[in-house]
């Protein structure tokens, strides 16, 4: 017989594959792709946040108000009193006429409750849109978060909800202060991006102005970013909000400073260019989350699209605004409610146990094969080897987090991969003891092993899908680890063994020594 056969061409591969790919993890290399660890293996920042729901409904009505200003701006309607109070959106028509068209308008945004009273109206988000308001602002900062760490190029960070309203963040490799603190601002950051008028004709009167009675007049009174002793007096209904933003980018002055250049959607585009156009020698202040960084005059209209934020950022300060602009504003600020630093040192620990009780199942599994089956148990530890590595090859592959339940699923992996080959060596010494040849029992062995290696395999990769699509964080990356280690232990017990006993039957049969071989007389 030829001592290559396809089954052990396959095996020679996959071991060939999982060596050269888990090497990297294995001696941290600095190059090919490595096993990514948790939280609880390398140490990090694991943080409880909660969002401030009732914020996100105050932010849609005043998107709404934004809504109903553009759109009797546009067609030319006279409504006065224009203001966001209480979580309700009130204006008034001047025209009788023209209620019709804003009635029509107004029919167009679902979830909205609207009273008429004579000609003033009050709009309000009707109890259920207020739930959906609520629930939606949580989700959504859970994913502008997730979006935000990947940008800043944290590896395998964990954003998850727990509960209505708190979102659980988990950020593997923050050891110093300085990188918390980024990671922070960073997550907490509304990055609200707000155009607003700055009302000209009572801007002089600011000083002297208290945030009620500016707010009798429509007005906001805001700060700005580099002088807070500076004021601005600004319309309270912003002309556009960080929602029409698709893109922002860091770039630089003349002067060689640090700017952002952000770019609108084609209906901020629409509607800044209308605005400009129609507030030519006015100002405009461009407000993120607050503070004005700049009030330019308008000298034309501006088309295309595009503006500029300048206000005297520091390079990672640029950076990480553009980030937050990029991924969305948040809808609802988020408060830290909890904070959890694990050191280096703790998850050193974790590993080093984990590795002790890796290596000396390992060694007890050998010791046993060996002294129980003979060299069928020394076949069975070569594939045990081979599945580690490819496991291990995989993990890095895919990019998955090892977690300290992870390393658990790969310690259980091995106990599943060795149960295989204790199945086949099992029902091939039942063919022996019963006189046949070894070709006979050897194929015998196998194809009787099958069914119940498959189904006990299986049923085990039901419970880690099952465990992957309902599970979190930890739980998740041990459904993966044993995912990976069920197959890798189907493919090195049942193809891997089976193309090592083709390849050296002539010797076995010839040596006529089944106790040497299988450990049986």
């Amino acid at each position: 017989m030829k001592i290559f056969n396809f089954k052990l061409v396959i095996f020679i591969i996959s071991i060939i594959f999982g060596v050269v790919f888990a090497i990297p993890s294995l001696l941290q290399t600095d190059y090919g792709k490595k096993i990514n660890l948790g939280l609880d293996l390398q140490g990090g920042l694991h943080m409880l946040l909660g969002v401030n729901t009732h914020e996100a409904v105050t932010s849609k009505m005043k998107s709404i108000a934004t809504a109903v200003k553009y759109f009797s701006d546009d067609e030319e309607l006279l409504i006065d009193g224009l203001t966001v109070e209480n979580d309700s959106v009130i204006f008034s028509v001047l025209d009788k006429d023209e209620m019709p068209k804003i009635d029509k308008m107004l029919s167009e945004i679902s979830g909205l409750d609207i009273s008429k009273d004579n000609l003033e109206y009050r709009l309000k988000l009707t109890e259920e849109e207020t739930i959906k308001t609520k629930d939606f602002s949580v989700a959504q900062a859970v994913e502008t978060i997730r979006n935000r760490l990947d940008q800043f190029g944290l590896s395998e960070p964990t954003v998850l909800r727990q509960g209505e309203s708190d979102i659980v963040v988990q950020l593997p490799g923050i050891k110093t202060a300085e990188e918390e603190k980024a990671a922070r601002d960073l997550i907490s950051k509304p990055a609200n991006l707000e155009l607003m008028a700055v009302d000209e004709d009572r801007i002089e009167q600011v000083y002297q102005m208290t945030s009620s009675q500016a707010a009798s007049y429509g007005d906001l009174i805001l700060e700005d970013i580099n002088n807070p002793n500076k004021k601005y007096l600004v319309k309270e209904i912003p002309i556009l909000d960080g929602s029409q933003i698709v893109d922002a980018q860091v770039a630089y002055s003349q002067s060689n400073q640090p700017i952002i250049n952000f770019t609108l959607n084609s209906a901020g585009a629409r509607i800044f260019g209308d605005f400009t156009g129609k507030s030519v020698g006015k100002r405009l202040a461009i407000v993120l989350d607050g503070k004005v960084y700049s009030a330019p005059n308008i000298n034309e209209r501006i088309g295309g699209g595009s503006g500029q934020i300048s206000g005297g950022f520091t390079v990672a300060e640029a950076g990480n605004v553009a980030i937050a602009l990029r991924s969305g504003a948040l809808l609802a600020s988020v408060n830290l409610l909890e904070k959890r630093s694990v050191g280096p040192s703790l998850g050193a620990d974790s590993i080093k146990a984990s590795m002790i009780a890796l290596v000396s199942g390992t060694v007890l599994i050998f010791l046993f094969m060996i002294a129980y089956y003979r060299r069928a148990g020394v076949i069975a530890n070569i594939a045990l080897v081979a599945n580690v590595f490819i496991l291990l090859a995989v993990i890095a592959l895919f990019g998955a987090t090892l977690t300290l339940p992870g390393m658990a699923g790969i310690i259980l992996t091995i106990g599943m991969a060795i149960d295989s080959n204790v199945i086949i060596n099992e029902r091939i010494r039942e063919v022996l003891r019963n006189g046949a040849s070894v070709h006979k029992a050897i194929e015998d062995g196998y194809s009787n092993a099958l069914r119940a290696i498959v189904d006990a395999n299986i049923t085990t990769l039901l419970v880690a899908i099952v465990l992957y699509a309902y599970g979190s964080g930890p739980i998740k990356g041990f459904a993966v680890t044993i995912s990976i280690g069920v197959l890798t232990s189907m493919l090195t017990s049942i193809v891997g063994t089976h193309g090592i006993y083709q390849a050296i039957l002539p010797k076995i049969a010839k040596d006529k020594d089944n106790k040497k071989w299988f450990g049986v007389k």
